[in-house]
C-alpha cells in the first residue's frame, strides 16, 4: 500500500486511539458469546444482549449524524470513548442479566468483533479532511488495517480468562470478568487520545437541511441499502460465529482465539488488495465482486463436515468479507461536500447500526429453536442480495477522482483518433 510522506499530527492520533479501542473489540468479539453462555444463559438472551450493545451503538450514531458537528468532534469521541469505558467496567462488576443488557446498550459493548460504531464513523469522517482526494481511500484503508490489527491482537486475548484461571487458581468467571476490566483500560486509553487531536472540527453543515439535494438522495439511498447488508451482518457477529465454532466443534475459548486472530489478519492484508483493486476497476466494482464470493464461502461452512474444512471456508471468507469496509466509506465520502462527510458518514452508519441491531436476538432464537447453522445461510444469503441491489443503484455514480480518470482517458483517446485522422 502507498505511504504517506508524513503522516499529519491528527491522522497518527486517530490511527493511535482506533487501535487501542479495537483491542477491546477484538477481544469481546470473541469472549462475549461464550462467557454469557458459561454464565447459563439461553441462545435467546445472549442474542438479545449481543443486540443490545449494536443498540446502543446505533443510538450514539443518530446523535453523531445530526449533532456532531455541533457539540465538537472532539467532545464527541472523548464522550462516546467515555461510555465505552462504563461500559467495559459494569461487565466486570457484575452478572445479573437485565444489568448486562443494559450496560451493553450504554457502553456499546460490541459482539460483532469489528469496530463499526460511531466512534468508527466519526474518525472515518475525520480522514478525507487530513489528506488530499487521491490519498483518501489509503488514508481510510489504512484506518481499516489499524483497526483489524487491533482486533486480531485482541482476538488472541480471548485465551486469557482460561490461562489466568490456571495460571493464578481464579475461578473461571471471575478471570472472565477481569478482561473485561482490561477491555475497559484500552477503551480508556483510546479515549484519552482524543484529547491530544488538533483543532477536529470543520466545515459545519449543522442541520441536515443544509445538506444538497443531491447528496441529500445519494446519503439516503446508501444508507437504505445499507440497512439491508447489515441485516445479514447482524445474523453473523463474531460473537455468535464463536459460539458456533464453540457449540458444533467444542473449540476452546484459546482456539477460537487464534481463529479470530488469523481472520483478522486476512482482514487486514484484503485492505491492502482492496487499495490496488479500487484503482484498477473502481470503488464500487471492488466492492461487490468480493463481497458476492465472500457471503457464498461463509454460506457453505456450517457444511463442511469437520473443523479443518469449516475453518478454510471461514478463512477463505474473512480474506474478501472486508474489502467493501475502506472502498465503501471512501465511496460514500468522495461522492458528497467536505461539509456534508459527517452527515454522509453518520447516517449511512446510522442505518447500519440500526439494522444490525436488530437480528442477533433472531439469530440466538433460529440457533436455539430450529438450527444452528441457520444464520449463516440466511445472512448470507442477504448480503448476497444487497450486493446485486448495490451494484444496480450506484454503478454509474463514479468519485472525483474516477471521473477525472475517465475523462483523461477519453481526451488521450480522442488526442490519438485525431492523430490517425491526420
Amino acid at each position: 500500500m502507498e505511504r504517506f510522506p508524513l503522516l499529519p499530527r491528527n491522522l497518527k492520533v486517530i490511527y493511535a486511539a482506533a487501535f487501542l479501542r479495537s483491542l477491546g473489540v477484538g477481544m469481546t468479539g470473541v469472549i462475549l458469546a461464550v462467557y454469557l453462555a458459561r454464565l447459563g444463559m439461553s441462545a435467546t438472551w445472549i442474542g438479545a444482549i449481543v443486540a443490545s450493545g449494536l443498540a446502543g451503538s446505533a443510538a450514539l450514531m443518530a446523535g453523531v449524524s445530526f449533532y456532531a458537528e455541533r457539540l465538537g468532534r472532539r467532545r464527541s469521541l472523548a464522550i462516546m470513548g467515555g461510555l465505552t469505558v462504563l461500559g467495559g467496567a459494569g461487565f466486570a462488576l457484575t452478572t445479573n442479566t437485565a444489568g448486562l443488557v443494559a450496560l451493553a446498550f450504554l457502553g456499546m459493548v460490541n459482539g460483532m468483533g469489528t469496530d463499526r460504531g460511531p466512534l468508527f464513523a466519526l474518525e472515518q469522517a475525520l480522514l478525507p479532511e487530513m489528506v488530499p482526494d487521491e490519498r483518501r481511500t489509503v488514508a481510510i484503508s489504512w484506518h481499516s488495517l489499524v483497526l483489524d490489527g487491533g482486533h486480531a491482537v485482541g482476538a488472541l486475548a480471548a485465551g486469557l480468562p482460561a490461562l489466568v484461571s490456571r495460571a493464578m487458581g481464579l475461578d473461571l468467571l471471575a478471570s472472565y470478568r477481569l478482561a473485561f476490566g482490561l477491555y475497559s483500560l484500552a477503551n480508556l486509553a483510546a479515549c484519552l487520545f482524543y484529547f491530544l487531536l488538533e483543532s477536529a472540527e470543520g466545515t459545519l453543515p449543522g442541520r441536515a437541511t443544509d445538506i444538497s439535494q443531491q447528496s441529500r438522495a445519494a446519503v439516503y439511498k446508501l444508507a437504505a441499502l445499507s440497512s439491508i447488508d447489515s441485516l445479514g451482518g447482524g445474523l453473523l457477529v463474531d460473537s455468535l460465529i464463536a459460539y458456533w465454532f464453540f457449540r458444533r466443534f467444542g473449540i476452546s475459548e484459546s482456539g477460537l482465539g487464534l481463529i479470530f486472530f488469523i481472520g483478522h489478519l486476512l482482514n487486514s492484508i484484503s485492505y491492502l488488495v482492496a487499495v490496488l483493486l479500487a484503482r484498477r476497476i473502481g470503488l464500487v466494482n471492488t466492492m461487490v465482486f468480493t463481497h458476492i464470493p465472500s457471503s457464498l464461502f461463509l454460506v457453505v461452512v456450517p457444511l463442511a463436515p469437520s473443523a479443518p474444512l469449516a475453518l478454510a471456508l471461514f478463512f477463505a471468507r474473512e480474506a474478501l468479507a472486508e474489502m467493501d469496509v475502506p472502498t465503501r466509506q471512501s465511496y460514500i465520502l468522495a461522492v458528497v461536500k467536505p461539509g456534508e462527510r459527517t452527515f454522509a458518514s453518520g447516517v449511512t452508519n446510522l442505518t447500519r447500526n440500526i439494522s444490525r441491531a436488530a437480528t442477533p436476538t433472531l439469530a440466538g432464537f433460529l440457533m436455539q429453536h430450529l438450527a444452528l447453522a441457520t444464520p449463516f445461510y440466511l445472512g448470507g444469503g442477504i448480503k448476497i442480495l444487497y450486493d446485486f441491489l448495490f451494484f444496480a443503484a450506484f454503478r454509474h455514480l463514479k468519485p472525483p477522482e474516477e471521473k477525472e480518470a475517465s475523462a483523461g482517458a477519453e481526451k488521450s483517446n480522442g488526442r490519438r483518433g485525431d492523430a490517425r485522422g491526420l
